[in-house]
């Protein structure tokens, strides 16, 4: 058996075992949740370019986990496209939000040395390009995630973790206000779309410049883990695997840099609409406990495209 095939069993059993609960392995989009867009942005069709990325090995897709976000930004009035084209100035002179969710160099492989994903060419074209006035939506996820967008991040002054953000009891989290996880500023607090609480499922955790302004942050509850081997994440977790505590982590933010626009977020379920193993268990939008995710995805969009 070739390092490939084994790093393709071990990637396929880390989902099963680990990131998947008992039974939940399975992973499709949830094709009737629906959420009704009453007054959207814009007329069908009418509005902006949005480029989402599919060409960084990607884990999620317009036709896969992300197919809900797609067709919510298109009943908003966007037009949204995939991108299988490595990213430069030609690709991204029609779009005014790109968005890459979960890049990775390999998919196979999750283990150190961490390598990007976009080459130093592409880093330089999507820096040039919101600095000339572009949008960015970059949402990324644990090791690998982390690792593979942090070259491109450090540009804009972020630096992303590469590990697992874990809170201690397990459980997915719910950010609010009440709790003073989530902050209030103009994404969360817009007039008529304020949000209060947006619940997640981990991912990673990051720290950004002075001059950002802080959406999410992870707190005591949570260890940010940092294996040098994705095989040392298992249930029970090791005491031997190193970890830093969540204090003080963002885990979403948004900043301006030059004349464009940057919204990071770590963790990538919360814009799905997924469904889990044989009980098709709801995770992201449609979870029950996620009533407000919708929202704020439409509000990170509309501040991306300048319409908060």
């Amino acid at each position: 058996m070739t390092k490939k095939m084994v790093n393709r069993i071990f990637f396929i059993w880390l989902m099963i075992v680990f990131w998947a609960s008992e039974g939940n392995a399975q992973q499709v989009a949830d094709e009737n949740f629906d959420y009704p867009v009453s007054t959207p942005t814009y007329t069908a069709g009418s509005g902006p370019l949005i480029l989402f990325d599919e060409a960084h090995h990607n884990a999620s897709t317009l036709k896969g986990a992300y197919s809900t976000f797609g067709k919510l930004l298109v009943r908003d009035g966007y037009k949204v496209a995939s991108s299988k084209d490595k990213v430069s100035l030609d690709l991204l002179k029609g779009a005014k939000i790109y968005v890459s969710v979960n890049a990775m160099y390999d998919m196979e492989n999750w283990n150190l040395p961490a390598r990007s994903a976009f080459s130093p060419d592409e880093i330089n074209e999507l820096c040039n390009w919101v600095a000339g006035g572009g949008s960015l939506f970059l949402v990324t996820d644990h090791m690998p995630c982390g690792a593979a967008v942090n070259e491109l991040a450090g540009r804009f002054g972020i630096n992303i973790m590469n590990g697992f953000a874990i809170r201690k009891d397990g459980r997915p989290e719910v950010f609010s206000k009440e709790k003073k996880t989530l902050m209030a500023n103009e994404i969360t607090s817009p007039p008529g779309k304020a949000i209060d609480s947006i619940m997640c499922w981990g991912g990673t955790g990051f720290i950004v410049p002075s001059h950002a302004h802080v959406i999410s942050i992870l707190g005591d509850d949570y260890h940010i883990y940092l294996p040098n081997d994705v095989s040392q994440i298992k249930k029970p977790l090791p005491d031997t695997i190193p970890y830093v505590s969540g204090r003080g982590l963002v885990n979403g933010a948004y900043l301006t840099f030059g004349k464009g626009r940057i919204v990071i977020f770590g963790d990538g379920a919360p814009f799905s609409a997924q469904l889990q193993g044989i009980k098709s268990e709801k995770r992201g939008m449609n979870h029950p406990g996620a009533t407000q995710n919708t929202q704020f995805l439409f509000n990170i969009i509309h501040w991306l495209d300048r319409k908060l």
